[in-house]
């Protein structure tokens, strides 16, 4: 018998995202088997970056409205790494589409870091975790994203970018993990 079985799959929704409720057999590690039920909600793989600044130590930030955010704890912003939906393309080609549409800053050469799930207990969502250099002479636009996008970009430096993660102002998982990669590595000091 196989470790894991689809029994079934239904779904309960198909817009943003595909929200699927499947059934399934799985053997525990006890060498028992289970039948459980699980949603999943799937809405694509993504890419996110963080671009430093080594000679100002500095960082490139978003500030946007996150709907969830906003009903789970009344915040009416957020403050983010830039990240973006593949949508069937490589991650570190989409990764610079995206900082230039939300930032207005071209970056090259995008180093990749790791993959992650963020929410694995009930997201299908994986994500590539990017870091790149940048300099002011790197801006070619506005930024602010899409039409329905309303993005701030914000430039930090990086140890105020830290103390708004002390301070609650940055809540968002993957902006604290890259914000402690980026401190962890030293990009920051001079390098």
């Amino acid at each position: 018998m196989p470790a894991i079985t689809i029994l079934d799959r239904a779904t309960l929704s198909r817009g943003f995202g595909l929200l699927q409720e499947i059934a399934f057999r799985r053997r525990r590690f006890d060498g028992q088997t289970q039948e459980l039920r699980r949603e999943v909600y799937d809405i694509g793989d993504a890419a996110t970056i963080l671009p430093y600044d080594p000679r100002r130590g500095c960082v490139l930030l978003v500030r946007q409205f996150r709907l969830p955010v906003y009903l789970g704890c009344g915040r009416e912003t957020t403050i983010e790494a830039c990240a973006g939906k593949l949508e069937g393309m490589d991650a570190a080609r989409r990764i610079v589409m995206e900082v230039e549409e939300e930032t207005g800053f071209a970056i090259k050469d995008p180093q990749f870091l790791f993959e992650a799930f963020t929410s694995p207990g009930a997201v299908g969502e994986r994500l590539s975790f990017y870091i790149a250099r940048y300099c002011p002479a790197d801006r070619v636009g506005g930024g602010g994203g899409l039409a329905d996008e309303d993005i701030e970009v914000l430039e930090p430096r990086l140890d105020d970018a830290l103390k708004m993660i002390d301070s609650g102002e940055i809540i968002d998982a993957k902006t604290i993990i890259l914000l402690q990669a980026v401190k962890l590595a030293g990009l920051t000091e001079g390098k």
